[in-house]
């Protein structure tokens, strides 16, 4: 609602982290003509901190085109010269779109005919009017496939993200397959309804790339002098009847 920022800022001011990660949508920078990212940005620089800002695209990580903005900071009374750059997008991603997908998928995500026609008709109004709105299909056969970014809203007609089938109207994903889009593995637990979970997903951060720069932080701050009792390095190891990658 606007308003969770300044209670970030009362915990950075009570709290004085060595360092912070926030994450917001990319437009931030834009917002309101810039008006917005501007305060946020003077806000931390008047609560002592330097802070690196960047515009990162989950598709490096997850089969998924999703911009962040990604703002990390660092008390200047204790690094006044500290420099940091964001973690070079490795070189082929963990999972790819064909392999977060159930095997087995329940007949109530295949859209209705109804709704399939509404979506396509829709679509073509757009087109003829020059604009770029309308449905997001993606066929999982494709090498490299990506999906749009996943919303908040996506349980409403899932249009955003539609799964090509063979045969039949295509689906949107299930809540499962919404969490290996962003990341989790299959231990998470989805204890909510559908549309509860695809509203959370929507509105969560990509796993893999808050581990990556959170990686980064915590060794640039072990260079500074600072240690750090961390958990085991996060390894991907394929499950032996699934065949989709967890934790380990």
């Amino acid at each position: 609602q606007g308003n969770l920022f300044f209670d970030i800022v009362r915990i950075l001011n009570h709290k004085k982290p060595l360092a912070f990660l926030l994450e917001n949508v990319k437009h931030l920078r834009t917002h309101n003509k810039g008006k917005t990212y501007k305060i946020i940005e003077n806000t931390l620089l008047d609560l002592g901190y330097k802070i690196f800002p960047k515009i990162v695209d989950a598709i490096h990580y997850v089969p998924q085109h999703r911009e962040r903005i990604f703002i990390v900071g660092f008390r200047k009374d204790i690094y006044p010269d500290i420099e940091f750059n964001f973690p070079t997008p490795p070189i082929k991603r963990r999972l790819e779109l064909k392999q977060i997908l159930e095997e087995k998928v329940d007949g109530k995500y295949t859209l209705s005919s109804k709704l399939w026609k509404y979506l396509k008709n829709y679509a073509l109004k757009h087109r003829r009017r020059g604009n770029g709105f309308g449905f997001g299909l993606v066929d999982p056969s494709e090498p490299n496939t990506a999906t749009r970014t996943l919303s908040a809203r996506y349980y409403k007609d899932g249009s955003e993200i539609l799964i090509k089938q063979k045969g039949k109207n295509p689906r949107r994903l299930t809540p499962r397959e919404c969490a290996r889009l962003m990341g989790f593995d299959d231990s998470f637990h989805i204890p909510v309804s559908d549309t509860q979970a695809y509203k959370q997903f929507g509105n969560a951060v990509v796993v893999d790339v808050v581990d990556a720069v959170a990686d980064k932080i915590l060794k640039k701050l072990t260079l500074y002098g600072h240690s750090f009792q961390t958990k085991k390095k996060l390894e991907y190891v394929p499950d032996k009847i699934t065949g989709h990658a967890t934790r380990a």
